[in-house]
């Protein structure tokens, strides 16, 4: 089940993906399928064995192209463990609604992905999650649950104020909202309650089968009740410097300016001609000294 819509998030051959947060690896071996050099990351270590065991799974099946690579690693958010530029694609699912840092986790991918580079963002969405919070405190009052919920255009605000420029935005999953509502009325940890039972029977179906009946529910409610608001933006390349400006700058300043302390280019002769003849034909009063200096006058 994948909320990042690689329709809309254009991944090639080759690229380098870093799937921060990854958790069970949902995109990162949806990545691996479509060719690229995908690194997982995340800070639970047994999620990241197995995710590793599935990357050698895939390999062994044949289910990746050739010169597609994968690896799974331990690492922090908040402290990435790579030089500055290394990724092509970072996504980061369901994942900033835990730190408390999120500004701070921003900060890291942009360090990480190159001028140009893509990055997919997905959290709850304001609406679905707002009525899991009211319903049940047990659903976000857990060590490492949600401390948050966003609402759209405060994420791309956040986005922004790091420096990504957002291209699209979209809703996903919304056949799961009910799901979890009512988890949280029943209990979270309740799952033997037949409506959640029976529901969750409903999503499995849906997902293994992909039925076009539920493809088109769930396409007419992602706008409405969508469980994931994602977000998707680029780091802009750095702007450059015109040539004409790059090589005036580096062009020798002549002899004459550099002993007048002049930065500015020296008056052409018309120009000096134009501005003396003035001077000659003014009366003695005028020739008195000015506060302000002449051209070409040391400053």
């Amino acid at each position: 089940m994948l909320t990042v819509d690689f329709s809309r998030f254009p991944l090639a051959p080759g690229d380098r993906v870093l799937d921060l947060g990854c958790g069970a690896g949902r995109h990162a071996f949806e990545c691996y399928r479509r060719g690229a050099q995908v690194v997982a990351l995340d800070q639970n270590g047994e999620e990241i064995r197995e995710v590793a065991k599935w990357f050698a799974a895939m390999k062994e099946a044949g289910e990746a192209p050739a010169g597609a690579s994968a690896t799974a690693m331990e690492g922090d958010a908040l402290a990435l463990p790579f030089p500055d530029e290394s990724f092509d694609v970072v996504i980061i699912s369901e994942v900033m609604e835990h730190i408390p840092d999120d500004k701070g986790v921003l900060a890291e991918m942009v360090r990480v992905l190159r001028p140009g580079g893509r990055i997919a963002v997905t959290v709850p969405r304001y609406g679905p999650e707002k009525i899991c919070w009211a319903l049940s405190d047990a659903y976000h009052e857990v060590e490492g649950g949600h401390i948050r919920i966003y609402r759209g255009d405060e994420l791309l605000g956040k986005m922004r104020e790091a420096g990504l420029e957002p291209y699209g935005t979209h809703h996903a999953h919304g056949l799961h909202s009910p799901y979890w509502w009512l988890k949280c009325a029943f209990g979270v940890d309740n799952d033997k309650a037949l409506p959640v039972k029976a529901y969750h029977k409903l999503l499995v179906w849906d997902i293994m089968k992909k039925p076009l009946a539920t493809r088109l529910a769930e396409q007419a409610l992602n706008p409405v009740i969508g469980k994931s608001f994602v977000a998707y933006a680029t780091k802009p390349h750095l702007p450059e410097a015109p040539a004409a400006a790059t090589e005036a700058a580096d062009a020798p300043v002549p002899k004459a300016r550099k002993a007048a302390g002049s930065t500015k280019p020296p008056a052409t002769k018309s120009a000096a001609t134009k501005a003396a003849r003035p001077a000659a034909k003014k009366p003695a009063k005028a020739a008195a000294p000015s506060a302000k200096p002449a051209s070409g006058a040391a400053k």
